[in-house]
């Protein structure tokens, strides 16, 4: 039957049996046993690292707390109101406006560029032409600051007489105003973040490609396996962890995504392109409402946890080591 041997394989690994036969473990999943002595070193040389991180990072996250509950500015603190705040941001449609944004700019973000750096990454597993200059020209959209990316896609798509509105006109087919138009513009910032973060999916992808062991594709290919059968039943299972990983990475980096929008449209025209992250920022810095805008990173927060905690419980549900 196609795709036995390799299934037996997998299974071993699964295991932690090593490939010569069942009962020898597999000396990469042994797990060295500390004892308790070298445990409680290990603990007393990282206290000053875990006191130090909980002082940088506790501190902003009490003050923010604080001042997500009263009604001052930036300025001064202002008078206790509890979730007032809250309760207003929530009630509010421009919040559950910037939040369907965000939702629908987090989902392209992640699965897009996941879907672009994977197609990548098998193809430069292939023996291509000049395979090592086209990796390095694909790392260019992550490498390249974002001020200059963002610049260059408005000068290709910014007014009508840009380089792409043009060729669209030139071709008959009208003149879209891609930053102008809230639906083309909200496709084009989702578009634009794909671009930006597709490199960076590639690269967790290509390192997770290179630890799979190219002799459980050979048996797969003499079971008969046809190329999807190989892709759906080795390749993403034996890559699943590291997706999960990048999936919460770009998850977390969409959601608190500031400059990508900012800069390409300013989280317009008419809203179309405001996330959360921005409506804070405005909130904040433009409307002086510094307890309603703190309030909105709060509850930002608290998605980012519930979604990075998922996606970790699939992590330690999958079952290849």
């Amino acid at each position: 039957m196609a795709l036995t041997t390799t299934q037996t394989g997998l299974s071993r690994a699964r295991r932690g049996v090593a490939p010569g036969g069942p009962g020898k473990p597999n000396p990469a999943n042994r797990k060295s046993k500390l004892s308790a002595q070298t445990r409680r070193t290990f603990f007393w040389l990282l206290l000053p690292s875990i006191v130090l991180l909980i002082l940088i990072n506790g501190y902003p996250l009490i003050y923010a707390g604080v001042q997500a509950t009263h009604d001052g500015s930036l300025i001064e603190t202002g008078n206790f109101v509890g979730v007032d705040n809250f309760a207003s941001v929530v009630a509010s449609e421009a919040f559950w406006k910037a939040a369907r944004f965000t939702l629908l700019f987090t989902i392209v973000g992640v699965f897009g560029s996941w879907a672009v750096g994977l197609g990548l990454a098998l193809l430069l597993r292939t023996k291509i032409p000049a395979g090592g200059l086209f990796k390095v020209l694909l790392l260019l959209p992550w490498v390249v600051p974002i001020v200059v990316s963002s610049t260059a896609w408005n000068w290709l798509v910014g007014t009508p007489d840009s380089l792409i509105p043009s060729l669209f006109r030139n071709l008959g087919l009208g003149t879209p105003l891609f930053l102008a138009d809230p639906t083309l513009a909200a496709v084009t910032v989702m578009v634009f973040k794909v671009w930006v973060s597709f490199p960076f999916m590639m690269m967790m992808t290509s390192a997770a490609l290179a630890s799979v062991d190219g002799t459980v594709y050979e048996a797969a290919s003499m079971d008969g396996a046809s190329r999807w059968q190989q892709f759906s039943q080795i390749t993403l299972p034996l890559t699943a962890r590291s997706t999960y990983i990048s999936w919460i990475l770009m998850t977390i980096f969409c959601v608190n995504d500031f400059p990508t929008i900012y800069l390409l449209t300013g989280g317009g025209p008419v809203d179309a392109t405001t996330s959360l992250v921005v409506l804070a920022y405005r909130t904040v810095f433009q409307d002086f409402q510094t307890g309603p805008g703190v309030a909105i990173a709060f509850l930002m927060t608290i998605t980012l946890v519930v979604v990075s905690v998922l996606l970790y419980r699939q992590i330690r549900k999958s079952s290849v080591e």
